[in-house]
């Protein structure tokens, strides 16, 4: 039997799987509770309305991606030039799979931008992002790296959604993007 928690944690990626292949709007209780292979009843006693499914769902995500990406860094902490980091970069993003579950934030941060109760977990999400970013940037002794962390943070989330709107990066990559924002 499913403990309490991992029932809550199946219906939260249940939720990814459908914003990712359906869109915010094709989450409904009786989807999410056939893709998480739980009642119905689930759904509504752990998450009293769509909107905390919603913002949990996201804070899930980037609680897990903040992991992934802090691990990737860690792992690279021998990384001490900009053309390293770029590199690092440009093959982490290569390397994304666009699945419903890669797809699905994407679909909540627009969603957000419609749903202001959504808003605060959205700037939880690109907080962590410019974290991490003012880590990597603080590391290769970029001046000021928490302005520019933002600014990286959007030039990659960009470059992604350019990447999974047309199915490549365009003319310059991440790594050529980064080395000149960062040189800028």
């Amino acid at each position: 039997m499913t403990g309490m928690g991992d029932t809550r944690t199946e219906i939260l990626r249940a939720t990814l799987r459908v914003i990712g292949a359906e869109g915010v709007a094709g989450v409904t209780n009786r989807r999410i509770a056939r893709e998480a292979g739980v009642s119905l009843g689930s759904i509504t006693y752990h998450f009293d309305t769509q909107t905390s499914l919603l913002r949990e769902t996201m804070l899930l995500f980037v609680a897990e991606e903040t992991a992934r990406l802090a691990s990737v860094a860690e792992a690279h902490r021998s990384v001490i030039s900009v053309d390293d980091a770029a590199a690092l970069v440009e093959r982490i993003v290569e390397s994304t799979a666009f699945g419903s579950e890669e797809i699905a934030p994407l679909e909540l941060y627009i969603h957000a931008g419609r749903d202001a109760s959504l808003r605060e977990a959205a700037a939880t999400c690109f907080a962590a992002y410019d974290a991490l970013a003012t880590a990597v940037l603080s590391a290769l002794g970029v001046p000021d790296p928490a302005r520019m962390a933002g600014p990286v943070v959007a030039l990659i989330a960009g470059l992604q959604l350019r990447r999974l709107a047309t199915g490549t990066s365009g003319p310059t990559t991440v790594a050529d993007a980064l080395r000149l924002l960062v040189a800028a």
